[in-house]
């Protein structure tokens, strides 16, 4: 299947992407256009992954913003084709046009996935979510939104982790309009607020114990999750290395006798150390990702695995775009410059779970067991 993403859409995404920056406004005419070039639809993750690396390079906030929608297609999808139908409606959904997003992270809660603050209680015909969600992507727009909360029976029985989809329609949502950052503006992932919003009993897609748990639905938000953010990331990096080449090739030294820094040695070893890092990316990338379209089971290793592609992905794009920055000069500091955006944009990475700690207390525990 060809991609959706034609040149002449990513021009126009790539255009808008400085004024959506600038305004701090969501990317609701590269949505509309998106999504009308079918780009939301389910794919298998090497596509989505090649697609989403090819976005960020032009509109990195749109990439990041649509990879939440993204995620949630690849976990039905890859629900479905292990003959785990439970969110077979996703996919349905998806295709008549809603549009799904993430309500995970908390303030406070460095467990992620594993447990919650947010509070779940057994309602008539659902479960009540009570809480509140920060950096939910797409608060504009999303029609579906997956979240996780905490469930702990009155019996005294062991709390347990209730998965499902709220519709925008459910009362007790509410979101307040408090996304002003560095970079990734165009995401617009405000805090919503949960009091008491229910989650319908054929909306539940997981009730598990709490803690880390082996289970195919959570191995497979982690694994669309952990592969798309990296390629966000990369395409960020492709394109600060591609501005970097340009610069380098314009500028000119007087000391160098009007040559262009093209011949600098110290600045095409820079260019060349960017290019390296990166080159290491893809096939990681591609492993991954071909790996989970083709069933391979890699047992436990898959999250140290993906954890690891996430934190090199970002920590890669994080060096190359600052020796970009260095190759560019003085002009690539002004807050118009593209090169500034991208130094914003790509810092978000840091924070998009697994942080730098987990990965390493991912690792470890995979290599040496867990701790006591």
């Amino acid at each position: 299947m060809p991609s959706p993403l034609t040149p002449e859409l990513l021009a126009r995404a790539r255009e808008r992407a400085p004024g959506y920056d600038e305004r701090n406004a969501f990317f609701a005419d590269d949505l509309d256009e998106l999504r009308a070039a079918g780009y939301l639809g389910p794919r298998s993750l090497s596509a989505a992954s090649a697609d989403q690396r090819l976005l960020a390079g032009f509109a990195p906030a749109t990439a990041l913003g649509l990879t939440m929608h993204l995620v949630w297609m690849g976990v039905a999808r890859d629900l479905l084709a292990a003959g785990d139908d439970s969110l077979r409606w996703v996919l349905d959904d998806a295709e008549c046009g809603e549009l799904f997003a993430f309500a995970i992270s908390e303030a406070g809660n460095d467990r992620v996935m594993t447990d919650s603050l947010t509070r779940v209680e057994k309602v008539d015909g659902g479960w009540a979510f009570t809480g509140t969600k920060i950096f939910t992507t797409l608060s504009p727009a999303w029609t579906r939104l997956g979240l996780l909360g905490r469930h702990d029976p009155t019996d005294g029985g062991e709390p347990t982790m209730v998965h499902g989809f709220l519709t925008r329609e459910s009362p007790g949502i509410a979101i307040t309009p408090d996304w002003n950052t560095l970079g990734m503006r165009a995401t617009q992932s405000h805090t919503t607020h949960l009091e008491g919003a229910v989650v319908a009993d054929e909306h539940v897609a997981r009730i598990v114990p709490v803690g880390p748990q082996r289970d195919a639905y959570l191995l497979a938000i982690s694994a669309n999750f952990h592969t798309l953010i990296a390629s966000v990331y990369a395409g960020i990096a492709d394109r600060a290395l591609e501005l970097a080449v340009e610069s380098a090739q314009r500028r000119t030294s007087l000391r160098n006798d009007g040559a262009t820094l093209a011949h600098d040695p110290d600045l095409r070893w820079r260019i060349a150390d960017a290019a390296l890092a990166l080159d290491a990316l893809a096939p990681q990338l591609q492993a991954v990702a071909r790996d989970r379209d083709h069933g391979v089971d890699r047992g436990t290793q898959w999250f140290r695995d993906l954890a690891g592609l996430k934190h090199r992905s970002v920590e890669t794009a994080r060096h190359v775009v600052d020796q970009a920055m260095r190759i560019a000069g003085g002009g690539a500091y002004r807050a118009t410059a593209e090169l500034s955006r991208l130094q914003r944009d790509v810092l978000a990475g840091i924070y998009h779970p697994s942080d730098t700690e987990a990965v390493h207390a991912t690792v470890a525990a995979d290599l040496l067991g867990p701790l006591p």
